[in-house]
């Protein structure tokens, strides 16, 4: 019973030793000058312009990542109406990208000819003398270690179509 009795003071000694000798002197003093001095005034919040939507309508022009192509209208080649895709075939499945995503990475040459690696459109592929590339109609002409070379079907502006040839060169390893 004597130890039960003990326990039960403890609780209130640790009380008694924190009301007694607390000397808050010091804090008052700080809190009263904190208090005296002037109160400044808060900064109204700045304006804000509201915001206004952009619509992008260059999407048809040239991108401005690629650089400008002169075109001299004097000596501009005119289209012929005997040149023109073959709007009629079926078209591969390397048409549909755009011929600056390949490079030309390496060759092979087996039982069914030589054929060139081009990476793109999600990995590297094999391509052969007429097979087509890009979305100009490109149909590759010929191969060799170094570079495919590939002439494009391109509409001239006024109604005629040209052929303008196109090169994949081996990308060098570093």
């Amino acid at each position: 019973m004597t130890l039960h009795r003990a326990l039960c003071l403890i609780p209130f000694l640790v009380l008694a030793g924190c009301v007694d000798g607390g000397d808050f002197a010091d804090l008052q003093q700080y809190m009263d000058e904190v208090r005296a001095r002037p109160h400044g005034a808060i900064e109204p919040l700045p304006k804000f312009q509201p915001y206004e939507a952009f619509t992008y309508r260059a999407s048809a022009l040239r991108s401005p990542f690629q650089p400008p192509i002169k075109i001299d209208l004097a000596s501009r080649q005119k289209g012929s109406k005997d040149v023109h895709p073959d709007e009629t075939r079926v078209k591969q499945f390397l048409e549909g990208f755009n011929i600056e995503a390949f490079e030309m990475v390496g060759t092979l040459q087996g039982e069914g000819g030589v054929f060139a690696l081009v990476r793109g459109a999600g990995g590297v592929h094999r391509v052969k003398t007429g097979d087509y590339l890009g979305r100009n109609h490109g149909r590759v002409i010929s191969i060799d270690e170094s570079k495919v070379d590939v002439v494009e079907i391109v509409p001239d502006g006024e109604g005629g179509w040209l052929e303008r040839p196109r090169t994949l060169t081996l990308k060098e390893r570093t």
